[in-house]
């Protein structure tokens, strides 16, 4: 949402944050280059993939030790002597390899002569596990000196043991750097914000792919290196898993292939360290394999434990509504019909493309696994996972949709680092299920159309050659244009406009030269726009302290409680939301005020006025309606206090004063209409045209309120704006003259009935006097001390004025005769 102005001496009011469709996604410069031999600096990389489409909004350094362990070194203990004030503690002298030994005083219960141990030297910054920074320094611990200090491995994050010191092998020099003992690898990580449309982008392979394409376009031919699967080969065939899809729209392709005698430990130190570097946090080798194959390639697989699962089968399918599964975060869940599942002979395995199941999953006591790697629906993959509330990693990517034609060379990929790392066999041929191959898709595209919508002609040698960089085939070749083949991982691309788009990324939008002529179109009219009214009025309002707030049409189907302003029945209902708090179209615009209201009050702003243009939708007898409305929305109060004001609360009368004057200002004539029967509520009235309502405002019903968690009073009008802008376009402007002649005012003090409503004395003095009354106006109300019991007193003045020439008292007395005597009779007013 967003604030008109934020000059107002109050501050500025928070609104709800907008959902964003950027999302954010970690690429490692390391593995990027194990696809394209690159020796640019990460800044410049950096800058050409933004230009590319892949937006670096940072990068940053990964070590895979914190702090890359500088400033320790190997140290060799000399003496190792008990503490003599502390029973724990030890007084050592290091031999680091300077001239005098450092005495350090350690509580290790296994320091000891003669050991190489690391040593943190004064001034070297360690980590803790959470990743806070502390520095080494010189000081007495006990009375004895200490410079430096003797570590663990958990201290230098080189383990996660704490019973002791490290000691290292007894070959290394004292003074060595650790870092010349220990590998440590340092990285820098690009974060890429990326939009979504862009799912062959969401893996390593997909950004090199693009990078490639961006060098060649500067003259650089570097060698793109893909994985090789050529080392796979099936070792024997003595475990089968028999696989059968059942629903082969929701599953167009599934592939598996069973390994066995593996043994599940810890991953080696590179593959945790590339995990680790994107954010992702290790658990054992099967699992980081598909995590690392994942990341590479942009293909999800997952690793089922061959031996839980029943009749060696493997059934693609959905289940009844309401069949229970426990997902792997250990939550039991009620799938839906249309839940596509992994099954075998006996019960769910696994939430297709989503979640693994707790029963199905590798521990280390595996010894034998089926992978799994397959292209689901893009589609049902979203609408289980939002359905779910799951967002997981592979439905990040199936939703999006992946490519469909590296499935299986993902599966042999994964599988021989499995063979190479866990050990173990291929015991099954790779199951392919492809019966109906996604094509990839045709387009032609016009030289012509190419030039219109980039601004310039380029060489069509120069379009050949970034169409080619980007795996768009070329088919044929003619003087108008091409002929092309794009391959179905490109999703995103399927007019000849997207074409366009993909030559001008990778040719460079700053290489588009700017034209030094602009051309401009002005249309005279006399027809004012929707947009121009507006305008006008939301000036006025904003002048007037209000601030303008654009809320999402999409709300909570929770709102459904509220029986007074939804209707189910009516109600919109999104076939595919966002969220289950964005999943229906809004009734009533008060949904939206009152969020507003509720989120700006969580965050101590408490005197609010917001003014909206929106629309409400329902559906009746299968047509859906849109109304337009324009409201505003009073809470807290209308002046806070100063050193010479006191605070002045908002009420009704200021939001009235508001209607007024925006009515007022379209000049359009209304009626009062007191007894406003409001689903919404408390107290209010309405204004109307030729019978028909053009606002309802008033105070907000507290049940209503308090279902927004809004404790104080909430006062809101709702203007039908598709009423009041046909009847300010129906308006004809008319012009009078400035009066000549002075007005006369005359007041009356009248005691009149509780009962009786100011209403009432305007509509009796206009049905007398049409000539010379200009206005009535009341000034003044009294209840209280010395009046009778159910008596008020109302001070009214009364306008008046002739336009041709000066009033008289003589006039003036004849007409204020007549007020009072149609007051008393028709009121029972008495004059005091």
């Amino acid at each position: 949402m967003r604030v008109e102005n934020f000059t107002k001496p109050k501050g500025f009011v928070i609104f709800a944050p907008i959902i964003f469709l950027r999302i954010t996604m970690k690429i490692s410069y390391n593995w990027l280059k194990q696809f394209i031999n690159i020796d640019w600096n990460a800044e410049k990389t950096g800058a050409l993939l933004t230009d590319l489409g892949l937006e670096v909004e940072g990068i940053s350094t990964f070590e895979s030790v914190k702090g890359g362990l500088k400033g320790i070194v190997v140290g060799e203990v000399l003496t190792c002597e008990k503490h003599p004030n502390a029973d724990r503690l030890k007084i050592t002298t290091i031999n680091i390899g300077k001239d005098q030994p450092l005495h350090i005083v350690c509580g290790a219960p296994n320091v000891d002569t003669g050991q190489k141990v690391p040593v943190a030297i004064i001034g070297t910054t360690l980590y803790t596990p959470e990743g806070e920074a502390w520095e080494i320094k010189k000081g007495k611990i006990r009375g004895q000196v200490s410079e430096g200090m003797i570590c663990a491995e958990d201290e230098i994050g080189l383990g996660e043991s704490h019973d002791g010191i490290m000691v290292l092998d007894s070959k290394f020099k004292p003074g060595t750097p650790l870092t010349e003992v220990f590998e440590i690898e340092t990285d820098e990580v690009f974060e890429i914000g990326l939009t979504p449309n862009r799912a062959d982008a969401m893996s390593h392979w997909g950004a090199a792919r693009d990078l490639r394409a961006g060098l060649l376009q500067q003259g650089k031919q570097l060698e793109f290196i893909t994985p090789s699967n050529v080392n796979f080969r099936v070792d024997n065939r003595t475990h089968k898993i028999n696989v059968e899809v059942l629903n082969k729209e929701l599953a167009p392709r599934y592939c598996g292939v069973t390994i066995s005698g593996i043994k599940v430990e810890e991953s080696p130190a590179w593959i945790q360290n590339r995990l680790k570097a994107i954010g992702l946090k290790p658990k054992n080798n099967i699992v980081d394999i598909t995590n690392y194959v994942m990341h590479e390639l942009g293909q999800p697989l997952h690793a089922f434990d061959s031996g839980k699962i029943s009749g060696e089968k493997i059934e693609v399918k959905t289940v009844e509504a309401g069949t229970k599964f426990v997902s792997l975060d250990e939550v039991e869940r009620e799938l839906h019909q249309e839940d596509l599942m992994i099954c075998d002979a006996e019960k769910p395995l696994c939430i297709a493309g989503v979640f693994g199941g707790v029963e199905s999953g590798v521990s280390l006591n595996t010894t034998s696994i089926f992978l799994e790697s397959a292209y689901f629906n893009p589609v049902s993959i979203r609408k289980t996972a939002k359905r779910h509330g799951l967002n997981t990693d592979a439905s990040f990517r199936f939703e999006r949709g992946i490519d469909p034609n590296i499935t299986e060379y993902a599966l042999m990929r994964a599988a021989i680092l499995i063979k190479e790392i866990a050990g173990g066999m291929i015991t099954s041929d790779v199951i392919d299920l492809y019966p109906k191959k996604i094509e990839d898709f045709q387009v032609f595209l016009s030289f012509e159309k190419t030039a219109k919508l980039i601004g310039e002609e380029l060489p069509k040698e120069t379009i050949k050659n970034i169409l080619t960089s980007l795996e768009i085939k070329i088919n044929n070749v003619t003087e108008s244009g091409l002929g092309l083949t794009i391959p179905a991982y490109r999703n995103d691309v399927t007019r000849e406009a997207d074409v366009v788009e993909e030559i001008l990324r990778v040719y460079g939008y700053n290489n588009i030269k700017f034209t030094e002529k602009l051309n401009a179109s002005i249309s005279k009219t006399s027809k004012v726009e929707d947009y121009q009214i507006q305008n006008k009025l939301a000036s006025q309002l904003n002048g007037q302290g209000f601030y303008e707030m654009m809320a999402n049409s999409l709300t909570s189907s929770k709102h459904s409680k509220l029986k007074d302003i939804v209707d189910e029945e009516t109600t919109v209902k999104m076939l595919n939301p966002l969220s289950l708090d964005l999943s229906v179209l809004r009734q009533h615009m008060v949904i939206s005020a009152l969020e507003a209201i509720a989120y700006n009050n969580n965050r101590k702003r408490q005197d609010l006025r917001f003014f909206e243009f929106g629309k409400t939708y329902h559906k009746k007898q299968d047509k859906y309606i849109e109304n337009k409305h324009l409201t505003l929305t009073i809470c807290g109060n209308r002046e806070t206090s100063h050193w010479n004001t006191p605070d002045r609360k908002s009420d009704f009368f200021f939001l009235k004063g508001t209607v007024e004057a925006v009515l007022e200002r379209m000049s359009i004539a209304f009626k009062t209409n007191p007894t406003l029967e409001s689903s919404i509520f408390s107290e209010g009235i309405s204004y109307e045209h030729n019978g028909k309502i053009l606002v309802s405002f008033g105070v907000i019903k507290k049940s209503i309120t308090k279902h927004f968690n809004v404790e104080p009073e909430v006062f809101f009008a709702d203007f039908n704006w598709d009423l009041v802008l046909k009847q300010y376009k129906n308006n004809k402007i008319q012009l009078k003259e400035i009066p000549k002649f002075p007005e006369v005012i005359r007041d009356f003090a009248l005691l009149l009935d509780d009962a009786v409503t100011f209403e009432s004395i305007y509509s009796i003095a206009v049905a007398e006097e049409k000539k010379l009354l200009r206005d009535v106006q009341l000034f003044d109300v009294y209840l209280g001390k010395n009046l009778p019991k159910g008596k008020k007193s109302y001070a009214v003045s009364f306008i008046f004025r002739d336009d041709k020439k000066t009033l008289t008292d003589k006039q003036i007395d004849k007409v204020m005769s007549k007020f009072q005597q149609q007051f008393e009779k028709q009121l029972g007013a008495e004059l005091r």
